[in-house]
């Protein structure tokens, strides 16, 4: 039984303090994300000079794990999560050396990145859906690989050799961005539309039959992912 307990206690601290160095770097890199952000939508302000002043752009803290940019009709929601995961065992990383002679690389911190139309904030729809286009794993080594939509599923997948730095966040932003502003709201179907009550109509869209998201009305699926 005390040795029973003995290894309780010594799996406790190490998994304790692997999920701690993995969360607080997860956080600093979230913070230098922050700062990406901010730089990005400066320089995309600056460089499009104001030449329409209906097209709007911002970055906006909302706190210690969650940030978001407007460029145009489009806002990107950065929402880093404070719980610690672990690949899954089928994932091919784990055939690799460097999860084979160190298991602690294979935890990870996680950030999501979500797309939702910018009129679904303004206008308070709160029944509008966005998507997520991306999500950012980083290890406490700063190894990091991002799995999500077209570009972002295949340029950031090598997770053994890539270690995350402001220029990596930087390309991440700049893909995201390059993927949010090409994926375009299409219309419903007219079928899904054809009744409405006087209480969805009074309630300015914000109710569940008219919700509104750039692929309301289809199935969407990912067009690239990580094997």
């Amino acid at each position: 039984m005390n040795e029973t307990r003995e290894s309780l206690y010594k799996l406790v601290r190490e998994k304790a303090v692997l999920k701690q160095d993995v969360y607080h770097n997860t956080l600093r890199v979230f913070g230098e994300l922050k700062q990406v952000l901010a730089e990005t939508v400066q320089d995309i302000s600056a460089n499009y000079g104001g030449s329409d002043g209906r097209v709007e752009f911002y970055f906006r803290d909302s706190g210690d794990f969650q940030s978001e940019i407007k460029v145009a009709g489009d806002v990107l929601v950065f929402y880093m999560h404070t719980n610690v995961f672990q690949f899954d065992k089928s994932n091919n990383l784990w055939k690799s050396s460097y999860f084979k002679d160190n298991e602690a690389n294979s935890y990870v911190g996680i950030i999501n990145v979500y797309n939702f139309l910018a009129d679904s904030f303004k206008y308070q729809r709160v029944s509008d859906v966005g998507y997520l286009i991306a999500r950012i794993f980083v290890n406490k080594e700063n190894h990091f690989l991002v799995q999500g939509k077209r570009q972002l599923g295949f340029l950031y997948n090598d997770f053994i050799n890539s270690k995350l730095d402001k220029n990596g966040l930087q390309n991440i932003v700049d893909s995201a961005l390059l993927y949010t502003l090409d994926f375009d709201l299409l219309a419903p179907p007219y079928e899904n539309l054809q009744q409405v009550t006087v209480e969805e109509i009074q309630s300015a869209t914000t109710s569940t039959n008219l919700a509104t998201g750039k692929r309301v009305g289809f199935r969407f699926g990912l067009d690239e992912t990580m094997g």
